[in-house]
């Protein structure tokens, strides 16, 4: 698939809450790493993860890619990525964050998506506490210091 109808197809499917057609553009045995929820490993998993995780405590969601580039093997892609919160503290507010978007591809099709996102502003439009920020960011850094291109950094 082409790399620009690539990402309009993953924006819209998560827009659209199309969890099946989102999954579709995955391997049967692709893994989306979620910043949020976690890993997410083939298409049933994935789909799951579009109609029940996404939408269980958000709405109206919006999902750029800008500045898309690839050799065929791995897609980078700066995105905008926003939605409504429906969590009690957030009061509706509206979660807006940016990140880059990291694709392992195979056959035109998604093996690994990885993301390196700023999650703070998005923490702070929602309200959330001190401590389940916390709980969320070392989530992320055992999952960091889990990944083998890490080795290097952890060896004394």
């Amino acid at each position: 698939m082409e790399i620009t109808r690539l990402l309009r197809t993953f924006c819209a499917g998560v827009e659209r809450r199309d969890g099946a057609g989102f999954a579709a553009l995955f391997t049967e045995d692709g893994v989306y790493h979620d910043v949020f929820y976690g890993a997410f490993k083939g298409r049933a998993a994935i789909t799951a993860m579009i109609d029940d995780h996404f939408y269980r405590t958000a709405s109206d969601f919006r999902w750029d890619m800008h500045d898309p580039v690839s050799d065929g093997r791995t897609l980078y892609a700066r995105y905008t990525f926003s939605y409504r919160s429906s969590l009690p503290e957030a009061n509706g507010a509206r979660a807006m964050f940016e990140g880059v978007a990291i694709m392992t591809l195979r056959d035109g099709l998604i093996v690994d998506y990885r993301e390196v996102a700023n999650t703070a502003p998005a923490f702070v439009a929602m309200n959330f506490a001190p401590e389940r920020v916390l709980k969320i960011i070392a989530r992320q850094g055992a999952e960091l210091k889990a990944r083998p291109e890490m080795a290097r950094h952890l060896a004394d």
